[in-house]
């Protein structure tokens, strides 16, 4: 690669400079910005390309401006989704997402690409690209113009294993799904055959039809990912080791640097700093964290389903009635765009829980590493979204899943099923359910699932830690994109 100036020749090998382009939502953008953080820790020049919508987002609710304002390698640099202002980006809509940035983001990216190779007289040429593995546009375009890329998967190993084993499924007649047995075992996935079940498939995957757009789109994208120069993916080899060991036979060079947002804490701590924050796009409501001081030590019941979840009024009230009838204290985020837009019944949560609001608090949006890692809280209603699911186990506290789309039907299976960290209650909404699984994980199994998610919180901390296998191989990922740096 061509470098820019004279200067930069005469002051010897160039700095690496690495750009992060993340698929354009929350749970995308917080785990990569997380990455982002970590390698300007080190001294590496940083681009993080992020779209208008959500940089304006991230400006808006979070100091994001002024944390990342002590890096002098960083930089913010944005590009559009293809999508207008007023467009809801919730999870029934995440297509429009995809065909937005294969529309307007491709050739834009392309040209940033080209110009960025080059460097300038104040930043080296981009010697690595760390892009979302969900656009694999990114490796076509990385190859043409001749700067390696690594494909970043924020989504859980054995939900990327299931689907890049989604050709397999199909070869062996599993896909399209046939009949109404949803508990009947797959048996195409390596190392997942004893125990998921048709229902615990991906929602992208749980198809009555090969031509499901869904499915296509999934299906191609994974399957790109060898191509690129290697994987990082958002977990610890103690969790979730033997899949690992299926994926890497395909993709060798696999980096797990995960929890990442325990990661940061870490490798913060060793340089003094501790001014970590929010990376959220919307405004946090921290009225809940002095509520929660005034609670019993796990006596509280976290419930949140994330940033792009949409329920109906129906589901709503269920879950109200679940939770004001299972006596415990709860904490719940509502956010204003996650109920259907519907006609009929307009009760609000607060008239159904008068009963219970000596017990209870609701938040618009909540600071959700915080709430988990406080004392009072003791379990996690959740929607088993991937970095929720992280976060939770980091705190060790106990989950009920109860997945919506994408990778949180999966995810779901593991926590209940392989790591025994709670249980599952997907495809149900039902007020008695909601009562019984709220009582179950806050009462008759509270010690047992709170000792069982304490040491899997211990190997958590274990792996981050100086020597541990992330810590390690975040190391290792670093050399890496160095050598590509004098490479270039």
């Amino acid at each position: 690669m061509v470098l820019s100036t004279n200067s930069q020749m005469d002051q010897g090998p160039v700095s690496p400079h690495v750009l992060i382009f993340p698929f354009p939502s929350q749970g995308h953008v917080n785990s990569m910005l997380k990455l982002a953080e970590l390698l300007s820790v080190v001294g590496l020049h940083v681009t993080f390309l992020n779209s208008d919508y959500n940089q304006h987002r991230l400006f808006l609710h979070t100091d994001i401006q002024t944390r990342f304002s002590r890096y002098p390698g960083f930089r913010f640099q944005t590009i559009s989704d293809g999508l207008t202002t007023d467009h809801p980006r919730t999870g029934e809509r995440v297509m429009d997402l995809f065909e937005g940035l294969k529309a307007t983001a491709k050739p834009i990216f392309r040209e940033l690409m080209i110009s960025r190779g080059q460097g300038s007289d104040t930043r080296p040429p981009v010697s690595c690209i760390i892009a979302d593995g969900m656009m694999s546009f990114t490796i076509d375009i990385a190859n043409e113009v001749g700067i390696p890329i690594i494909s970043f998967r924020t989504v859980s190993a054995c939900s990327f294993w299931a689907y890049f084993s989604a050709l397999k499924l199909i070869e062996s007649g599993e896909l399209p799904l046939k009949g109404n047995d949803m508990d009947q075992l797959v048996t195409s996935i390596p190392g997942m055959e004893g125990f998921l079940r048709k229902r615990d498939l991906p929602s992208l995957l749980r198809v009555s039809n090969l031509d499901d757009e869904g499915l296509l789109l999934l299906t191609k994208e994974t399957q790109q990912t060898p191509r690129a120069h290697a994987l990082i993916l958002n977990t610890f080899e103690d969790l979730e080791g033997p899949i690992l060991g299926q994926i890497r036979n395909h993709c060798p060079k696999t980096y797990t640097i995960g929890p990442l947002h325990a990661h940061l804490k870490t490798r913060l701590a060793s340089e003094s700093t501790t001014s970590q924050s929010s990376n959220s796009f919307r405004q946090e409501d921290r009225s809940c964290i002095a509520w929660l001081d005034h609670q019993p030590s796990k006596s509280v019941i976290y419930v949140s389903f994330g940033s792009m979840v949409v329920i109906s009024r129906k589901q709503l009230i269920e879950f109200c009635y679940g939770l004001v009838n299972s006596s415990s204290r709860f904490l719940w985020v509502i956010r204003t765009d996650s109920l259907a837009e519907e006609d009929g019944e307009h009760q609000t949560p607060a008239e159904l829980m008068e009963g219970a609001k000596e017990r209870s608090y609701i938040v618009e949006w909540a600071p959700q590493e915080e709430v988990l890692a406080h004392p009072a809280v003791g379990g996690f209603l959740t929607h088993s979204g991937w970095n929720s699911t992280l976060e939770s186990i980091c705190a060790g506290v106990p989950m009920i899943c109860w997945p919506y789309f994408a990778d949180q039907q999966i995810n779901s299976r593991f926590v209940s099923h392989v790591w025994k960290l709670g249980s599952d209650m997907k495809d149900t909404c039902d007020r008695l359910i909601v009562e019984k699984m709220v009582r179950d994980l806050m009462e008759e199994r509270k010690d047992e699932l709170l000792k069982t998610a304490d040491m899997m919180a211990t190997r958590a901390r274990k792996c981050v830690s100086e020597g541990g296998s992330s810590y390690c191989n975040l190391s290792s990922l670093i050399e890496e994109i160095r050598l590509m740096g004098r490479l270039s």
